[in-house]
């Protein structure tokens, strides 16, 4: 019995190695049908890219146009008619700050809007200090001021702040309760509309 011993530790150790492989290099099949995380990238590319009809859009002006927005898509549409010029991914808002929907219009057009809220402390010098701060409950450290967020090619949908703007898009509601779109698409849904330019924004539900 003392001398068949090391020849299982070795025995086991071979089994280990083995297995070890398998966990490393993906052999074998995954347990009980776990999925691996997905990364933010992995999500991104689920959302299809901008799409642009150019030749409806060379053809229409802003008083032609109307604007659907569908948080269970999120997407964004520009529409003269029932025809789509311009189909936008966008990122409404995320639990516990979800877009509002309904029927609206556009209430002003700002290009270069800044948050009067949400945004980050930064010192004197510009250094942002403390990121991603709410001025509804965070104080500002000594030495330091409030910088609201940038939301370039805003076009403001409520009288409570929430529009359409520049933001960043991860594949799923994550705004505090704007439609967040891409620069490109932004900046085409703000050439295009005017003060007063229908919004219909279509609930997830």
């Amino acid at each position: 019995m003392i001398k068949r011993f090391p020849k299982l530790i070795v025995t086991n150790a071979i089994l280990f190695c083995a297995i070890s492989a398998d966990a490393q290099f993906g052999f074998g099949k995954p347990k009980s049908g776990l999925q691996p995380m997905r990364s933010a990238v992995d999500l991104i590319k689920k959302q299809a890219p901008l799409q642009v009809n150019q030749a409806l859009l060379a053809k229409i002006s802003p008083g032609d146009v109307h604007v659907i927005v569908s948080l269970a898509k999120q997407r964004a549409y520009l529409m003269v008619g029932e025809e789509i010029v311009v189909d936008s991914p966008i990122s409404s808002g995320k639990q516990g700050h979800t877009s509002p929907s309904g029927n609206m219009h556009i209430l002003e057009k700002d290009p270069n809007h800044y948050s009067s809220l949400y945004g980050d402390f930064v010192d004197s010098s510009g250094r942002i200090v403390r990121a991603g701060v709410s001025m509804r409950i965070d104080a500002a450290p000594s030495g330091t001021h409030f910088q609201g967020a940038a939301m370039k090619w805003f076009m403001r949908l409520t009288d409570e702040g929430v529009g359409m703007h520049v933001g960043i898009l991860p594949g799923y509601p994550a705004s505090h309760g704007c439609i967040r779109m891409p620069s490109d698409g932004a900046k085409l849904f703000y050439d295009h509309v005017k003060v007063g330019t229908p919004v219909e924004v279509q609930p997830a539900a």
